[in-house]
């Protein structure tokens, strides 16, 4: 017999606040690959030890639409620390010269890597880029020896992002509630972002 019993909880978000659902997702071998290669034109450029500045400007452009914010209210020390680990590998999506996209990878902790953030610009979602990218993260990752790859998404994300990942074989096995000061309202991100967070002041 099932249990019926329920738990709500219902929580206030204080004023200057956003809150979202995160889903933790992961993966313990590769999936079999798909024939998927990068489009004609589309091109990966790793950036080693990028300065802060020049990370940010790449984040915001590429993450400043899902509300990527907790990059930016770090100081520039400390992304500096992370961005030069041994283990942190960042990576432009390029067109024509042109940022596009992104993905980051954390090798830090032995046996495993984070997709730390991955995404591309909203003019090229549903063409098959993501899918494509993917194949070629996943390639650089399930070269080295690891045995746990692992990625987190939230509700601010792209609507099909959660999906997508399930799609491409990472398996979703927790979820948290993260309440945080809007970057919009504390100025790390332009106030007329992520039109689909309401600004609560």
């Amino acid at each position: 017999m099932h249990d019926k019993t329920f738990y709500s909880v219902q929580t206030a978000v204080p004023v200057g606040h956003i809150a979202c659902i995160v889903t933790h997702l992961e993966m313990s071998k590769r999936p079999e690959r798909t024939d998927t290669e990068l489009p004609e034109g589309i091109t990966l450029r790793r950036i080693i030890n990028p300065a802060p500045e020049e990370y940010k400007k790449l984040y915001r452009k590429i993450g400043g639409d899902w509300l990527w914010f907790s990059r930016l209210m770090i100081g520039d020390k400390e992304l500096e620390e992370i961005l030069t680990s041994h283990g942190t590998e960042v990576f432009s999506v390029q067109s024509n010269n042109e940022d596009v996209g992104m993905f980051e990878l954390d090798f830090n902790t032995p046996g495993q890597c984070e997709l730390s953030f991955f995404g591309i610009d909203s003019s090229l979602t549903g063409k098959g880029l993501g899918k494509a990218l993917m194949n070629a993260v996943m390639d650089r990752v399930w070269a080295r020896p690891v045995e746990r790859f692992w990625v987190h998404t939230c509700t601010f994300d792209h609507p099909a992002a959660l999906q997508f990942y399930q799609r491409v074989g990472f398996r979703a096995y927790a979820t948290e509630i993260e309440i945080v000061a809007d970057p919009r309202i504390t100025g790390h991100l332009p106030a007329e972002l992520a039109q689909h967070v309401p600004l609560i002041v």
